[in-house]
């Protein structure tokens, strides 16, 4: 496979650095912890911290026979509901017996004298991060075939019935996307920096325009090309990663903020809008969505209010994020980078609703 470009990409996107003194664990008591939780842990341990991971600090420990991974709350004070590492934990630990492709998860710690915040351990997923949605160094038909199994992922999460994979309480299977409007918008003003009239006009009109919800499903609520693993040497997914959003919901939501990517600009990330989806072999947005529903049964209904709402939810996001970067908490070198995207997306939420019928 003609990946090396990819994997350089990767390589510097995802890469590992020393932990500094702000970031650093107690590894005595870390230690204490994996002798009473990790079946098979061998010691002693070393560590570094992965670049990215701006929401929840996340550490590669490594052990003589074995390596794991850990993920942490961000340490002092934090917005309610924000940083669920318990959430990650019960989603993985909940879809990993069914064979969907997640870690395995190996314990939760909720007692924030250990290391100084809630986190928990999983496996590592020895594979390959994709962040440049291009997808440089594979040739048309292989960035086909991944994006394919990317669709055909999400399409496979949605088709799992919560109640029959014992996750039927994983949260309230209705009314999805006003509850995370009601959630975001109280985030939002939370963390709030600048007064900005495009997110008070959507604070206003998407809750009083949500379209029927399909079905129920467990929704990732961040699924993307970089919170995927692929395999070394296939266009096959090992490891779904990041659920810190996850619930039970709108499965239509949650394809439909896979779908954003398609609409934004290819700046080195996941985004394609101004490629040659053709040249590349990447599937259009006609295909791909042809491709979920063949696999799904699910109709798709137009969009642009589905866009509106992801993008008002990630600008939500990334005001915290903001918040955390002037409060000097944020634990990712590009969370300051991220930050900047705030006004950015309310302006293209805004449009999208618009384009979805709301009044200027």
């Amino acid at each position: 496979m003609a990946d090396n470009q990819a994997i350089d990409f990767d390589k510097e996107m995802v890469g590992t650095v020393a932990v500094t003194e702000k970031d650093a664990l107690d590894l005595p008591a870390l230690t204490a912890w994996f002798e009473e939780h990790v079946e098979g842990f061998e010691g002693p341990i070393s560590y570094t911290k992965f670049k990215g991971g701006q929401s929840n600090p996340t550490y590669r420990i490594d052990t003589p026979g074995a390596s794991y991974v850990l993920r942490r709350q961000p340490f002092g004070k934090l917005l309610p509901s924000a940083h669920a590492v318990d959430r990650e934990y019960a989603a993985m630990t909940g879809l990993y017996p069914t064979g969907f492709p997640v870690p395995r998860t190996y314990g939760l710690c909720e007692d924030t004298d250990v290391i100084g915040s809630k986190f928990f351990v999983m496996s590592m997923a020895d594979g390959r991060s994709l962040w440049n949605g291009a997808l440089p160094g594979l040739t048309p038909e292989e960035r086909r075939e991944h994006y394919h199994a990317l669709i055909d992922t999400m399409a496979d999460l949605h088709l799992n019935d919560p109640q029959a994979i014992g996750m039927g309480d994983y949260g309230k299977p209705t009314d999805y996307c006003a509850r995370q409007i009601a959630r975001w918008t109280k985030q939002y003003k939370l963390s709030e920096t600048e007064h900005m009239p495009e997110m008070e006009r959507l604070i206003a009109w998407l809750p009083q325009t949500i379209p029927p919800q399909h079905g129920s499903s467990v929704v990732h609520g961040d699924y993307r090309l970089d919170n995927v693993i692929f395999a070394h040497d296939e266009p096959k997914i090992i490891a779904v990663l990041d659920w810190e959003l996850s619930t039970l919901g709108d499965p239509i939501a949650d394809f439909s903020y896979l779908m954003l990517n398609w609409y934004q600009p290819a700046d080195g990330r996941a985004g394609l809008s101004g490629l040659d989806l053709e040249a590349l072999g990447i599937p259009t947005v006609e295909q791909a969505v042809e491709r979920y529903v063949a696999r799904t049964g699910y109709p798709v209904p137009p969009m642009d209010w589905y866009f509106a709402y992801n993008l008002f939810r990630l600008a939500g996001i990334m005001q915290g994020i903001k918040k955390r970067v002037i409060d000097g908490t944020a634990s990712s070198a590009h969370a300051q980078a991220m930050s900047e995207r705030v006004r950015p997306l309310a302006e293209r939420a805004y449009q999208f609703a618009l384009a979805a019928g709301m009044e200027e």
